[in-house]
């Protein structure tokens, strides 16, 4: 199922696509009373995402076109958990870039926080902030929304805990990054969270997911790979933070994003005004924004 978060007369509200992906049905129809993602992820289980499956279709929804979307999750309860440099490539790209060494060994990921006051959506244009940026970048990255709360959790029960999966453009102020030596900053200024177009439950992949994931710039192809080519995984991942903090109903983690960034190019290839970043991963859609 695809869930996303949409206005129909001025109201906000959640919805589930019908198959066909004409029709939004609002999960109000369905047996949620509820007015935000957060608040549905902290209602559903199986039982009921079963139900809903089956009995949206026999519902008369709203036209696509006829609703706004938003991010599906429009305002995160925390931080979004970032894992940094989790494809080779990428890592080689980021040392050229900083003048470092890459050794090609990477046994333990990297954390770190992404702070979002509000994500942005499919088609809302990103504030670059270009009188404080001016090494602007984009990072297409494929994010796990976490379903129910995790603690201690096994590697054979890891994808009993996702509820499924959107895309995150994680965007980035390298020169921020790089004068204050760390990536919070440099990554949580307002409108650097481009999240959607939808939330894609997880019994619509394999798990764990292997999906062509790209990025354009303006029709340019920059990022092209696979999702199954994560240094470290979705399963080691969860099972590794779960052992020292509980991972709640509605956390999202992005797991980092392959080759092709803006910096990695010699010279680089950095966001102007104007220009139009399409993330796109296989099963779940694209995610487009100008910048302005």
């Amino acid at each position: 199922m695809k869930l996303l978060t949409y206005s129909h007369n001025g109201e906000l509200a959640v919805g589930v696509l019908k198959k066909d992906g004409s029709q939004v049905v609002p999960v109000h129809y369905l047996g949620f009373d509820v007015k935000d993602m957060n608040a549905f992820l902290e209602q559903q289980d199986e039982e009921k995402l079963a139900k809903m499956d089956r009995n949206k279709e026999l519902m008369q929804g709203i036209p696509v076109e006829e609703v706004q979307l938003y991010a599906p999750i429009l305002y995160p309860k925390q931080d979004i958990i970032c894992l940094g440099i989790n494809y080779y490539a990428h890592a080689e790209e980021s040392a050229r870039f900083h003048n470092e060494a890459f050794g090609g060994d990477r046994p333990e990921p990297i954390y770190f926080a992404k702070r979002v006051n509000r994500a942005v959506g499919d088609g809302e244009y990103i504030d670059g902030h270009l009188d404080i940026v001016d090494s602007l970048d984009y990072e297409v990255e494929l994010a796990v929304v976490i379903g129910k709360d995790a603690k201690n959790v096994q590697p054979e029960e890891v994808f009993d805990y996702v509820f499924g999966y959107t895309i995150l453009n994680d965007m980035s102020a390298r020169n921020l990054q790089t004068a204050h030596k760390q990536w919070y900053f440099g990554k949580s200024l307002d409108d650097f969270t481009p999240i959607g177009p939808v939330i894609v439950t997880k019994d619509e992949f394999t798990n764990p997911p292997a999906l062509a994931i790209r990025s354009y710039i303006n029709g340019e192809l920059r990022q092209d790979s696979t999702t199954d080519l994560l240094i470290n995984s979705i399963e080691k991942v969860i099972c590794q933070l779960s052992k020292g903090m509980t991972l709640a109903a509605g956390t999202i983690i992005a797991m980092g994003t392959p080759a092709g960034v803006g910096m990695g190019f010699q010279p680089p290839k950095f966001l102007k005004k104007g220009d139009v970043v399409k993330c796109e991963i296989e099963g779940i859609g694209t995610l487009t924004n100008e910048i302005k």
